[in-house]
């Protein structure tokens, strides 16, 4: 049984610019869900996600997928990568914090892994697999800090039901492989429109959302910059990522997202670069290069 081929140089740019727009995901969904419910946010994501890609592609005038086998592998997609680990983690982001969210999230590699070698038979574990993930999370870990530790007296149904999404996504990115000859495009437009039409019914009978007060304005800008830059766009890339370097290396984003969300703080907030963080850093490069694999070939025949 053969490993997926390791990234290219494209490919790990694309893992970077996926990690630094989910990077800003949690704090949009902190922001928001403390004034929107969890199950109408999830719509709203979905929704306008939905509505950004089917613009587009009726824009240009590109070929819809319409059979049922289609519709029903988009359904199942969408169950698993976008209203499972939605409403999980806006649950849990009711409660704790971003930067301990974006610590338990990056639980997905480690799942991913493990789902992969039980259900696939081109992408085994391999010794350089699970070095690569115990430095990588040890890297998120220290990178985050122990400040980020502060939210752990928060009730633990918060933090598990993160890290329920997480497996989630470690189901999704599996079952994501069924779409390599999918345009990522039209993979994105499918599972986020089959998403809003199975969580419509849910969010308007529980949550009532007319019957809401009106969300601030950044609020609003928040769902906007979740729905378009955070799920359109970015599962244009993910999708794009997946076809062409399988679930576990796409799942390496997870890893990149906590150093992401540190450069945005630093751009836009003035917060400063500590020892803790180069560290972190410099452990989840490593963790990335023994699981790209190519410097581990290089040295085991030596």
């Amino acid at each position: 049984m053969t490993s997926h081929p390791a990234p290219s140089a494209r490919i790990w740019a694309m893992l970077f610019l996926l990690a630094f727009i989910w990077g800003g995901s949690f704090l949009f969904a902190r922001i928001a869900v403390l004034e929107i419910p969890p199950l109408t946010l999830v719509l709203l994501r979905v929704a306008l996600a939905s509505l950004t890609l089917n613009a587009v592609l009726i824009f240009w005038r590109t070929g819809f997928t319409h059979n049922r086998e289609a519709w029903k592998n988009f359904a199942i997609m969408g169950v698993l990568n976008n209203i499972i680990p939605f409403l999980l983690i806006f649950i849990g982001q009711k409660e704790i914090g971003a930067g301990l969210a974006a610590i338990v999230n990056a639980m997905t590699p480690i799942w991913t892994v493990l789902i992969a070698h039980q259900t696939t038979s081109d992408e085994r574990m391999s010794a350089p697999k699970v070095v690569g993930i115990i430095l990588g999370f040890a890297g998120v870990a220290t990178l985050i800090g122990s400040a980020a530790f502060a939210g752990l007296e928060a009730s633990a149904w918060a933090q598990l039901s993160v890290l329920g999404a997480t497996i989630s996504y470690g189901f999704a990115s599996v079952f994501g492989k069924r779409f390599a000859e999918v345009p990522p495009m039209e993979t994105a437009r499918g599972q986020l429109t089959a998403s809003t039409i199975l969580i419509a019914p849910l969010a308007l009978l529980w949550d009532q959302p007319w019957a809401l007060p009106m969300p601030s304005a950044l609020a609003i800008w928040s769902v906007i910059a979740l729905a378009v830059i955070c799920s359109a766009f970015a599962y244009i890339l993910f999708f794009e990522i997946l076809s062409k370097a399988g679930a576990v290396n796409v799942s390496l984003v997870t890893f990149l997202v906590p150093p992401s969300a540190i450069v945005l703080g630093m751009i836009f907030l003035g917060e400063t670069l500590e020892t803790r963080h180069i560290v972190g850093m410099a452990l989840i490069l490593s963790g990335l290069i023994a699981i790209d694999g190519r410097l581990w070939k290089r040295i085991a025949p030596r």
